[in-house]
């Protein structure tokens, strides 16, 4: 028995730009986004499924800010964006339409 505590089920991976976004955040907000990681790798059930362009994608709410991420492979999770609510599914957007750009 583990007193309560879960456990860890899935491995985190980062994109450049996710990352990169992460490093000018407020170190306040930069504790509370890492945290989050260890809640969405907890249950990566977690956070809200996203629908229409960005669907396959969910959001977990930290305070203004939303952590976009998916299902890479088994056991992993990709952290796609990170960002302020008021523009980051936009943002989101335009990586994932890159992304899908790039693939063909």
């Amino acid at each position: 028995m583990n007193g309560g505590v879960k456990q860890i089920s899935h491995k985190l991976r980062i994109t450049d730009k996710a990352a990169a976004l992460l490093r000018t955040l407020h170190p306040h907000i930069k504790k509370k986004v890492r945290a989050s990681f260890q809640a969405i790798m907890t249950d990566p059930h977690t956070g809200k499924a996203l629908t229409e362009e960005l669907l396959g994608l969910r959001s977990y709410r930290v305070s203004r800010y939303r952590v976009i991420y998916r299902f890479a492979q088994e056991r992993q999770i990709e952290i796609v964006a990170v960002g302020p609510r008021e523009r980051i599914y936009e943002d989101t957007y335009r990586i994932v339409k890159k992304e899908r750009e790039d693939k063909r």
